[in-house]
C-alpha cells in the first residue's frame, strides 16, 4: 500500500503529454472499430488525468468512453482489477458501472493514438452509462445523507468478499514530504498536527479496527442519484473504483463524511445523517468511534495536499483539481477549532437520536 501511494504521488508529477486529448472525430473512429458504435453524440467529461466521453449512440444506449493517461496505461492489471469489481458490485446488486468488451471480446484495448504530441499507447474502455445527477448538484437533505452513510457500507460489505486492492488512509503520514506544496498557508501548520495526532493516536490501534476493501473516494461527484416517488432522491450509481484499496470500514465511513459535507449549508449535520445510515448497517465499535473525527481530518488533509502537489505539475487543469479545495481548507480549520469532544458529541448523540431509525441496539454495539 506504501508503494500504491508514492506511485499516485509519482503519476501526478508526469509530463502533461501523458494526458490523452483525442479530437471528437478520434473518438468517433475509435468507437467504431473497437465496438462497432456510431455514436450521435460525444459530450466530454471531467477528469483527473485522463480523458472521458459521455457517448449516446440512440434514445435508450449511451456509454462512458475512458481513456486512460498514457503513463497508468502502462499498468493494464489495475484496471483489469477495477473493471472486475465494478462488476462484481453490479452483479450483488449495487449500482455501478459495468464494462463493454470490444468486439474482440477484450475488456479494454491498448491504442497507439496521436494527440498532437506523437503517438503514445492509452488503454482504452466503455462503460455503461448511468443515469443521474452527482449528489454534489441536489440539496442535501437528511434523507439522501442517510442513503449516502447506508450505501457506502453496503458497498464495503461487498467488496470484502474481494481479495485486497491498493491506496488507503492509512498512508497519511506519507503526505509530510509534500507539505512544503502549502508552505505560506496557514493552515499547513493544522496538517501538520493532524498527521502527528494520526501517528499517535490512529496508527497504533489499527489493529481494533475491521478490516474491508474500500472504495476511496465515495465523494459527492461520485455518487449518482434520481428523484424517488416522494420529494426526495435515491442512488441511481457510484462511479470511479481508480482509489480502491485494502483498508477499514471506518476509512470508508470517514472519507464519506469528509465528502459530504464539501458542498453543504450545514456541514457540521452533515455526519448526524451518513452516521446513522452506516450504523444501520455497521455499527461501529469503540476504537471506530473514536478515531472518526481525526480520520475526518486526515482526509481533508490528504485531499488538500494532493490537489496542491498535482496543481504544482498540471496546473492547467487546476479548475477541476481544486474543486475539494474550495471548502475544504474552511471545513478542516472549523473542525479543527471546535475540536474532538465537542464534533463527538455533535456527531454521535444526535445520529443516536435519528429518526425512525430501523436498526436495533445500535447503541449496544457501539459500547456506548
Amino acid at each position: 500500500m506504501t508503494c500504491s501511494f508514492v506511485s499516485f504521488l509519482s503519476a501526478s508529477m508526469a509530463l502533461a503529454e501523458s494526458k490523452p486529448n483525442l479530437s471528437h472525430l478520434q473518438v468517433s473512429e475509435l468507437v467504431k472499430r473497437l465496438f462497432d458504435l456510431t455514436p450521435s453524440q460525444i459530450h466530454p467529461l471531467p477528469s483527473y488525468d485522463d480523458q472521458n466521453f459521455r457517448l449516446v449512440v440512440s434514445e435508450d444506449n449511451e456509454y462512458v468512453l475512458k481513456v486512460m493517461n498514457s503513463e497508468d496505461s502502462q499498468n493494464p492489471t489495475l484496471l483489469e482489477l477495477q473493471s472486475h469489481a465494478m462488476t462484481f458490485l453490479h452483479k450483488k446488486g449495487l449500482p455501478a458501472q459495468t464494462v463493454l468488451p470490444t468486439t474482440s471480446g477484450q475488456v479494454m484495448s491498448l491504442e497507439d493514438i496521436d494527440c498532437g504530441f506523437g503517438v503514445q499507447k492509452y488503454l482504452v474502455r466503455l462503460l455503461t452509462y448511468l443515469p443521474g445527477t452527482t449528489i454534489a448538484k441536489v440539496p442535501c437533505s437528511p434523507q439522501i445523507l442517510y442513503e449516502a452513510g447506508k450505501m457506502a457500507a453496503k458497498m464495503d460489505t461487498v467488496l470484502q468478499e474481494r481479495e485486497k486492492f491498493i491506496w488507503s488512509l492509512s498512508n497519511i503520514p506519507l503526505l509530510e514530504p509534500y507539505l512544503h506544496v502549502m508552505d505560506g498557508d496557514p493552515v499547513q501548520q493544522v496538517v501538520k498536527s493532524v498527521i502527528q495526532l494520526y501517528k499517535t493516536c490512529v496508527q497504533p490501534k489499527l489493529g481494533s479496527f475491521r478490516k474491508c476493501i474500500n472504495h476511496g473516494d465515495f465523494n459527492d461527484h461520485n455518487i449518482l442519484v434520481q428523484p424517488d416517488d416522494s420529494t426526495g432522491y435515491k442512488i441511481s450509481g457510484i462511479l470511479d473504483f481508480g482509489d480502491m484499496s485494502s483498508g477499514y470500514y471506518v476509512f470508508e465511513l470517514a472519507i464519506a463524511i469528509m465528502y459530504m459535507m464539501m458542498e453543504n449549508p450545514t456541514p457540521l449535520d452533515v455526519a448526524r445523517d451518513v452516521l446513522a445510515g452506516w450504523e444501520s448497517v455497521i455499527p461501529l465499535n469503540e476504537a471506530e468511534r473514536d478515531a472518526l473525527y481525526l480520520l475526518v481530518l486526515c482526509r481533508f488533509c490528504q485531499s488538500l495536499v494532493v490537489a496542491r502537489h498535482t496543481v504544482m505539475q498540471h496546473p492547467e487543469n487546476k479548475d477541476y483539481l481544486m474543486i475539494t479545495t474550495k471548502a475544504g481548507i474552511s471545513h478542516l480549520c472549523r473542525l479543527w477549532e471546535l475540536g474532538k469532544e465537542v464534533v463527538e458529541r455533535r456527531w454521535f448523540q444526535n445520529a443516536a437520536q435519528y429518526p425512525g431509525k430501523e436498526w436495533p441496539n445500535v447503541l449496544q454495539a457501539q459500547e456506548v
